[in-house]
């Protein structure tokens, strides 16, 4: 069934022409060719001229295929463009679109030359996501017809397009480009003039910390890809967006952020740089952080960096029992997620009722998903059967790993494993699934530090995917290997890191989430909007206040005082106004508000 086409009689943006023809100028063309604009491709470059039409050829026989367009809607869509290499082709249009390269030099000359072909009346438009539009503005003649409009990579599937007004911009031409975006099916964010605007002002900075935490050697990419996509559920992690971006025009974008915000996470990591100037920017050349079978190709091939298949060569120790300290969520999780791959548990807690209350709790957790159709009534009885209750942690004496799952404080945990040192057997692993504290502080606590290692669950522990494992400087090879091949056996992916606050994905994620906070504390954007955009542009599962309010925003604080405190990035300190929120008593869903209302339940 072939979608509706917008009535283009409800706009006086008509006839609309996109300047630059590359692969976003290819794409807004189509996206107005089918919502029944005229379109007016322009392009210096014959060759680029060509291949737009040929893709938006392509690109409409396919939506053909796919029941989005009848055979006529798409002969009439590719009847709209005409295309042409001189840009006083564009005289007659209402709106004209650039999105040519990313330099101030280029776009001023192209908006110079726009001065003297097209009408007083006529809105120009920038496409770009790292200039500033009011400095744009200011050099052309008609200052207050001039703003942002910036759509995502691919411009035909993303939902954001982001409407950006300097205080030069008239609310004429915000309110006209808005609907035009409301009629072309696009979700519009007004924003104003700041570099990356709203979702790319938050998802470089994001980008750059990857880089840097790439180019420090803490983690591979692989893990610091897979932690960002199993720990957070987004559709990239963040390496592989930066060679699919581009790590040249990651570089501009945090380069103007950087100019304008002073902010040691927009300072362009080092190896940015290093990689643009030999070359290596990613898919489009081939190689960047990983290497493609070809230019401008997404199937990714071995190199130096690869890691070798097969695993760790140092043999792990045998692990045929577990014991889980703990009595809350977290502890209930892990229980299950080991007794369901066939391991015998004991689940202790401080007393016998707290860990009988536990063992109840995953009861219920595997009747859910013997209903769901997960898991038959037979094996969940079976995974119930392997956890034994216990009221003291005594009841330790004979596992081979112990996973420590209590609450986040350093001093409870050091005396859980004094007592553990003291209970578990010699060879026995002893693990933290603290996501914030240091491991080897709970290593020192204990005679044996070199069986101690960090094993961070995500929660809910049986549905989410990863463990971030984590050594410390004096964790034995043969405790790392052991753990390794346990995460596999639970069906869980490990990534490995070394023990610093945050490891991998609280170190990226709530650096961003403080930025967000920032962007509304400074009345930039609004919560909705924020969310709205990092959810349509950046392919984000939950906005990041939807995500605090979540995860509690006493919890978010108390992580950004742990980043704070290990790197002295002033940038990392936590916004004020989670600090008043907090000290308000407005902790998110789990006390009914927090940047949101929720209905108490």
């Amino acid at each position: 069934m072939a979608t509706p086409l917008s009535d283009p009689s409800l706009s006086p943006l008509k006839t609309i022409a996109v300047v630059g023809l590359g692969t976003m100028g290819t794409g807004i063309t189509e996206v107005l060719a089918t919502a029944g604009r005229e379109v007016i491709g322009v392009d210096l470059s014959e060759a680029r001229t060509a291949a737009a039409v040929a893709a938006l050829e392509a690109a409409t026989a396919h939506s053909v295929e796919r029941g989005r367009l009848t055979g006529e809607e798409r002969a009439d869509a590719l009847a709209r463009v005409r295309t042409s290499t001189d840009l006083g082709a564009v005289a007659d249009a209402d709106l004209v679109i650039e999105v040519v390269p990313e330099s101030y030099e280029i776009k001023h000359q192209v908006f110079r030359e726009l001065d003297a072909i097209v009408r007083p009346e006529t809105i120009l438009a920038t496409g770009t996501n790292a200039l500033s539009v009011t400095r744009l503005a200011a050099d052309s003649a008609r200052p207050e017809r001039v703003l942002g409009l910036h759509f995502f990579n691919p411009a035909p599937v993303m939902k954001l397009v982001e409407v950006v007004s300097s205080v030069l911009t008239a609310p004429q031409a915000v309110a006209v480009v808005t609907d035009l975006a409301v009629e072309l099916g696009k979700e519009p964010v007004a924003v104003g003039d700041r570099p990356g605007f709203v979702a790319d002002g938050l998802l470089f900075g994001y980008l750059n910390q990857a880089a840097a935490m790439y180019e420090a050697k803490y983690a591979s990419r692989e893990d610091i890809d897979a932690a960002m996509r199993l720990g957070c559920g987004l559709p990239m992690g963040p390496l592989a967006l930066l060679d699919l971006i581009g790590v040249d025009t990651a570089r501009t974008v945090l380069e103007a952020m950087y100019a304008e915000s002073h902010d040691r996470l927009h300072a362009p990591a080092p190896i940015l740089k290093q990689l643009s100037e030999a070359g290596l920017t990613g898919r489009k050349s081939g190689r960047g952080f990983y290497t493609y079978d070809a230019p401008g190709s997404a199937t990714v091939v071995r190199d130096a960096q690869t890691p070798l298949e097969g695993g760790s060569l140092t043999p792990g120790r045998a692990v045929h029992s577990v014991g889980v300290a703990g009595s809350g969520t977290m502890a209930s999780g892990i229980a299950e997620v080991f007794a369901k791959a066939g391991y015998d548990v004991v689940l202790a807690a401080r007393s016998d009722e707290k860990a009988q209350a536990a063992r109840a709790r995953i009861g219920k957790s595997l009747s859910r998903s013997v209903d769901k159709g997960r898991l038959t009534a037979e094996a969940a009885a079976q995974t119930l059967d392997r956890i034994t209750p216990a009221g003291s942690y005594e009841a330790f004496a004979g596992v081979d790993l112990a996973v420590e799952a209590v609450a986040e404080d350093l001093e409870i945990k050091q005396q859980l494993f004094r007592t553990l040192d003291k209970v578990c057997k010699p060879g026995a692993i002893l693990a933290t699934t603290t996501s914030s504290l240091p491991v080897v502080a709970c290593a020192r606590a204990t005679s044996r530090p070199q069986d101690v290692i960090g094993m961070h669950f995500f929660n809910p522990a049986p549905a989410m995917k990863l463990v971030e494992v984590v050594r410390t400087v004096l964790t034995a090879d043969d405790v790392h290997a052991t753990v390794r091949e346990v995460c596999g056996r639970v069906r869980k992916h490990a990534v490995d890191c070394g023990d610093r606050a945050g490891f991998i994905v609280n170190a990226l994620l709530f650096p961003y989430l403080n930025n967000a906070i920032k962007m509304v504390q400074e009345h930039y954007a609004s919560l909705d909007d924020i969310d709205a955009a990092m959810k349509l542009g950046g392919g984000y599962p939950m906005g990041p206040f939807e995500l605090l309010d979540v995860v509690g925003l006493d919890v978010s604080l108390a992580i950004e005082k742990v980043l704070h405190r290990e790197f002295r990035d002033p940038g990392l300190a936590p916004a004020p106004l989670l600090e008043h929120l907090v000290a308000a008593g407005c902790l998110g869903r789990k006390t009914g508000r927090g940047f949101r209302e929720y209905a108490r339940r």
